[in-house]
């Protein structure tokens, strides 16, 4: 069985945290061509290298920065395990790293998080919004705890992710008073014509939105199409068109952006789920959530 010299581990992990070989090798009491020979060891176990120069500094390859996650955790149980054998309280917080699927509402994820920074045991919440396809690379990576998307993850082949279905809502369309009342009469037809803000045409609730648009021939005058549901909602409270929003945000909309709701769109739903590289959901800040999107989110 091959195993890991946690000594050159430990070497790598204060060059990273130091930023440099010279501080490192002062703090570790070594000479540095000593230690820069325990990291190429390291690098050889592992299969390439892990700094990379930039300028007169190091920056962390691709390899490093997975190699430095891992490392964060091991010398952070390492620690907790001192506490604990030495009878101290309070161990040190939770690392809780969280993919964002930009298409989600905020508020909603907010209220989904919420119940994690709130365990007994203090949670450090780390909150990455990037695309689908780099989150599930992080994830599989183990750089991510979770992943929250409006969409299942379905790699084609390779290692595989789990979707855990949070919960789901029906989706309005939303307006200023102004706008509601340049836009009279009973809904959906209020809306022939009208100005829109909406989600770009890769997301899927764009898509159900387009499909429903096309079938009701409402032909929207589309203003902006934005990626950031906190900007969208922004340019709707200054009036500038309609916008789609879960319905169980429909008391937020008005108190935060000033927007009512036109009418309900049939048949759409805003879906998120939970996407993990684990088939049982164990993190407890994980199962927090699961229970905070049944208990008060979704209700």
């Amino acid at each position: 069985m091959e195993w890991l010299n946690y000594h050159h581990l430990f070497y790598f992990w204060t060059v990273a945290r130091e930023g440099s070989v010279t501080r490192a090798a002062a703090a570790l009491h070594l000479a540095q061509p000593t230690l820069t020979a325990q990291i190429r060891t390291l690098e050889g176990s592992l299969g390439g290298p892990l700094f990379t120069r930039v300028g007169r500094g190091l920056a962390m390859t691709d390899l490093g920065r997975v190699a430095y996650g891992y490392a964060e955790q091991i010398f952070g149980l390492g620690r907790e395990l001192l506490d604990a054998s030495r009878g101290r309280t309070g161990a040190g917080p939770i690392r809780f790293a969280v993919g964002i699927s930009d298409a989600l509402s905020k508020l909603t994820v907010f209220r989904l998080l919420r119940p994690a920074l709130e365990l007994e045991q203090p949670v450090r919440l780390s909150c990455i919004e990037e695309g689908n396809e780099v989150h599930f690379a992080m994830l599989l990576r183990h750089e991510l705890d979770l992943v929250l998307s409006d969409v299942p993850f379905t790699p084609r082949s390779g290692p595989r992710a789990y979707n855990h279905l949070l919960g789901e809502a029906p989706v309005k369309l939303y307006g200023t008073k102004a706008l509601l009342r340049r836009h009279p009469g009973s809904f959906p037809g209020r809306l022939r014509g009208a100005p829109f803000l909406l989600p770009p045409r890769d997301t899927a609730l764009r898509r159900a939105l387009d499909h429903w648009l096309d079938r009701e021939r409402l032909e929207p005058a589309i203003v902006a199409e934005i990626s950031d549901g906190a900007l969208l909602k922004t340019f709707g409270g200054e009036g500038r068109g309609f916008l789609p929003a879960p319905a169980v945000l429909e008391e937020a909309m008005a108190r935060q952006h000033g927007l009512h709701p036109a009418g309900e769109v049939p048949g759409i739903r805003e879906r998120i789920y939970a996407v993990s590289a684990e088939r049982r959901l164990q993190h407890p800040a994980v199962l927090a959530i699961r229970e905070a999107a049944v208990r008060e989110v979704f209700v």
